[in-house]
């Protein structure tokens, strides 16, 4: 039977790029085919854009609402059966400057929606979680951890028939908002320079209809309290950077050679590197033929769940795979990725978006200087 139908589904964040390729999914790919779908967001302007677009669907609803307000999440949540929440603040520098603001939406965001499912007895909640979260350095990824160990810890109170809690983790998904494709699509259409933060900077990336894929499969696969991790592939910043320029320098007017390249550096917080999984996580982890599941760390609160998966590689997972340990795409195999997921299509560049990019500081020391 399918997983998603019939049944009442909950996306909050619908207004995200994930969020929206979300519902756009499920009420348009007959093998979903949930009987309603609520979408919120407090985004209220994207919010209608969403809500015109799918004006002809009668099981589509969607309301302005604020994950931080614990009745309002509640009350939407009578009758639904799963919960998919994808809403959060996702920016690092931003989150990095308004750190009080990322926990009421990351954390205590998460508790809000863990707990208005545990009061409508709703069957599956799925949280959408980072690769950041994996020994965090900044602020967004610390709160991306604790969402993850909230939602585990959601499992150890849920009783009988309650709601089986589970999340996944991300990579980078090119081409949503903030990433570097649409800026460095932007700044080659204005002849450059693009902005490297470092040529070296490895990150596991992979496709928005990768990454709504992970989130439904994941909300089938779950038991309680693991944490799905999707095999992904790993590119070079650098090597994105000169894959973009190729394919699109001649397209306004420019030859590759005409655009130049610019080391701006790391912003504070980030990695030259990703890693899906830490050491301590590998050796509670469980390898699928498309994911790794984490399971709980604390198992003998969990004695009643049996992770016994279909489909199972390998029960022993010694990698914790970083990105800058993994082979890298080549510069034919990223040309691939991105023309098989329309990732350099025109309406690719937002329009309001800025060409150059800045961290925290550089606008008080330049006012300073």
């Amino acid at each position: 039977m399918n997983f998603f139908k019939g049944k009442r589904v909950l996306v909050t964040g619908v207004s995200g790029t994930v969020g929206s390729e979300l519902v756009r999914a499920l009420l348009a790919d007959p093998k979903y085919d949930p009987a309603e779908l609520i979408g919120i967001d407090q985004n209220e302007s994207e919010l209608f854009f969403i809500d015109q677009a799918h004006l002809a669907d009668p099981r589509a609803h969607f309301f302005v609402a604020n994950i931080r307000d614990g009745g309002v999440i509640t009350q939407l949540s009578k009758g639904i059966d799963i919960i998919i929440h994808a809403a959060a603040l996702k920016h690092v520098v931003l989150c990095e400057r308004s750190p009080m603001e990322a926990v009421q939406s990351n954390i205590i965001g998460v508790e809000n929606i863990i707990n208005a499912a545990l009061k409508n007895n709703v069957k599956n909640v799925i949280f959408t979680s980072s690769d950041k979260a994996v020994n965090p350095t900044n602020v967004m990824g610390t709160t991306k951890l604790m969402g993850e160990r909230l939602i585990t810890a959601a499992n150890s109170t849920s009783r009988l028939e309650g709601p089986v809690f589970s999340s996944t983790r991300f990579g980078n998904v090119l081409g949503s908002n903030g990433s570097v494709v649409p800026i460095f699509h932007k700044q080659i259409a204005m002849g450059g320079p693009v902005t490297l933060t470092d040529p070296e900077m490895t990150r596991f990336i992979m496709s928005i209809e990768e990454a709504v894929r992970l989130v439904l499969e994941s909300a089938e696969l779950s038991k309680g309290g693991e944490v799905f991790i999707t095999k992904m592939p790993v590119a070079r910043i650098k090597d994105i950077a000169d894959v973009m320029i190729e394919e699109l320098a001649g397209r306004y007017g420019y030859s590759p050679a005409d655009i130049k390249t610019e080391v701006i550096g790391v912003k504070p917080g980030e990695k030259l590197y990703e890693e899906l999984m830490s050491d301590e996580e590998t050796r509670r982890s469980i390898e699928l033929n498309s994911y790794f599941s984490v399971l709980p760390a604390f198992r003998g609160l969990y004695t009643t769940i049996d992770y016994n998966y279909s489909g199972i590689v390998d029960e022993d997972v010694t990698n914790p795979y970083i990105s800058s340990e993994q082979a890298a795409l080549t510069h034919e195999e990223l040309t691939s990725f991105f023309r098989k997921n329309n990732l350099l299509a025109m309406d690719t560049i937002d329009a309001d978006s800025p060409t150059n990019r800045y961290w925290p500081g550089d606008k008080n020391s330049k006012s300073l200087s």
